[in-house]
């Protein structure tokens, strides 16, 4: 995709999020490009897939549900009992017959963004820790140290992000769905045979502790600076 169409798709979400919203769309966009860089993926998917993770998420719960009902798009009974969850389901439908996001591996990075799955592409567990990481976030005392774990090994921190998935909704006594569970089970069982591998970046230790630092030092620098590096606004934005 040229830059002048991210600049579009960019314009594009924004008439569909209110603000709060489409600032943490900037933070995971931003947080998912840096990571793609740190692992050697491609950061324009990284950027588009960061662009529409959240394409649904301001639409109606009634509308999500009717949208995945006529499109034949599974609905788990979590998901029936609290259909804001639907909002990946529905984003996925939205990125690729709304948008024209053809690359399977965007759309399912937007369609388990929420939950994972066993067996994700790097792309999907980077869209996955970036929504859970971006600078605008501030729900766990842990996200400091997972901010740095991200960019040191993206497996351990999948693995934690989603133990302290489970540990919150069981605390809270949330509904957990099924998929969440799934798939922590799976790559904790990955991550206990393959200690103390995981998937590393490609950048030294102590850069990447470094870089993290200096990305994730003020929520404000980084949207600024997401405003500025992930693509020049379209001329009619607003």
């Amino acid at each position: 995709m040229a830059r002048e169409d991210i600049a579009q798709l960019r314009a594009k979400i924004k008439k569909t999020q209110d603000k709060k919203r489409f600032e943490h769309t900037l933070g995971v966009t931003y947080t998912a490009a840096c990571l793609a860089m740190c692992y050697d993926v491609d950061a324009e998917r990284a950027e588009i897939a960061g662009l529409l993770h959240d394409c649904a998420k301001c639409i109606n719960n009634e509308k999500k549900v009717l949208l995945c009902k006529r499109q034949s798009i599974e609905i788990n009974i979590t998901e029936a009992k609290n259909p804001f969850l639907l909002h990946a389901k529905a984003g996925a439908y939205l990125a690729e017959y709304k948008y024209g996001i053809r690359d399977e591996d965007i759309l399912n990075a937007v369609r388990y963004h929420t939950t994972g799955r066993p067996g994700m592409s790097m792309l999907e567990k980077i869209v996955f820790i970036a929504d859970y990481i971006e600078p605008g976030r501030n729900h766990s005392g842990r996200l400091p140290e997972l901010r740095r774990l991200a960019f040191h090994d993206l497996d351990k921190a999948l693995v934690e992000i989603l133990r302290d998935t489970l540990r919150y909704l069981e605390g809270a006594g949330g509904e957990i769905d099924p998929m969440t569970q799934r798939t922590y089970d799976y790559y904790s069982t990955c991550s206990a045979q393959d200690a103390p591998g995981g998937v590393r970046g490609t950048l030294e230790e102590d850069d990447v502790f470094r870089g993290a630092d200096d990305l994730f030092r003020g929520e404000n620098d980084v949207l600024r600076a997401a405003n500025e590096w992930v693509t020049v606004p379209a001329e009619n934005e607003e």
